[in-house]
């Protein structure tokens, strides 16, 4: 028999593997940004930009890559393995051509494949630098934003649904519970302008008294800001979709007898106590006391049959 001997695992290996493995609670995803062969100074700022709202969990690579090709077939490998390779679920591609100039290809991948693809055309670019805030309104790392969605063609066309679903998964971060009002301090604000076109703009939350309890917001545009112009989109097929949407069952827990759980008075459990057999238990050493008085006993038994002893002799 032949035997298939698998890599050690030990220390960093182990736990880089760990990482990347499976999860009930998946983590937050990070954002490759790549650019192609051609890429224009507007659409150069624009990656700068998302890589700075995005620092602490975005990987820029500057290098020029040839022959990443999103639409095309064959022309997804090397994207595939730069998204293995980094452990980046969603990816952003900046590319430049006299048919499609600021072009950006914004997607996401299933198990390091491509998932679903969105190709935008940017206009009226506006870098942050641009914008003159205080520095104090500048974004906190790890803050969570607002995103908000205003008109109706995110609910009616199919291509700004998908594009909906794409920003969202760029911008949101990681999912939590609960916040502190004091985490968000930005919004991303996405306007249908047309069927084809949305306005994107970034704004910081600034918080004003109101004479209530509930703080007045004010927003402030800090940058960036762009058009987007929906050129191509490519939807997931069925399969994949269904094997994507798949959700692991918890394991079961395991029954605790005799424990039940009520709404009002909270966990409760029964407590079974044995029938108590004395007989069988253990007595201690006897004290001195006991056996003093066992003795005097005794004795006064002992006093009573030799009495009774004479009685018998006298009467005989």
């Amino acid at each position: 028999m032949m035997k298939i001997k698998k890599a050690s695992q030990k220390g960093r290996i182990r736990r880089e593997l760990e990482k990347r493995a499976p999860k009930l609670i998946e983590t937050g995803k990070k954002t490759l940004i790549l650019q192609g062969t051609k890429t224009s100074n507007v659409l150069n700022a624009v990656l700068t930009d998302l890589y700075h709202l995005k620092k602490e969990s975005a990987i820029k690579y500057t290098r020029k890559n040839d022959n990443i090709r999103p639409f095309e077939s064959g022309g997804e490998t090397s994207l595939e393995f730069f998204s293995q390779k980094t452990d980046c679920s969603i990816f952003v591609f900046g590319s430049t051509s006299k048919k499609r100039p600021d072009n950006l290809v914004i997607g996401r991948t299933y198990d390091h494949h491509i998932y679903d693809l969105v190709e935008v055309g940017v206009e009226n670019f506006k870098s942050m630098s641009s914008f003159a805030y205080d520095k104090k309104l500048a974004p906190h790392v790890g803050s969570k934003p607002f995103i908000a969605f205003v008109g109706e063609g995110f609910e009616s066309v199919d291509e700004l649904k998908h594009l909906k679903e794409v920003l969202l998964e760029l911008f949101r971060g990681e999912v939590v519970d609960n916040m502190n009002l004091a985490g968000l301090d930005r919004a991303y604000v996405c306007t249908a302008v047309s069927s084809k076109k949305v306005f994107l703009t970034h704004c910081a939350i600034r918080l004003k008294k109101s004479g209530t309890v509930v703080p007045r917001i004010e927003l402030v545009e800090v940058g960036p800001s762009m058009d987007l112009v929906v050129r191509r989109h490519r939807l997931p097929n069925e399969s994949l979709r269904k094997e994507a949407m798949k959700t692991s069952i918890d394991k079961p827990k395991k029954k605790v007898k005799n424990v039940s759980a009520d709404a009002i008075e909270g966990t409760v459990g029964k407590i079974y106590i044995p029938d108590q057999k004395i007989g069988e238990i253990a007595v201690p050493n006897k004290s001195k006391g006991v056996k003093r008085e066992r003795r005097e006993a005794k004795m006064k038994h002992g006093h009573k049959d030799h009495t009774s002893k004479k009685q018998k002799e006298v009467s005989e």
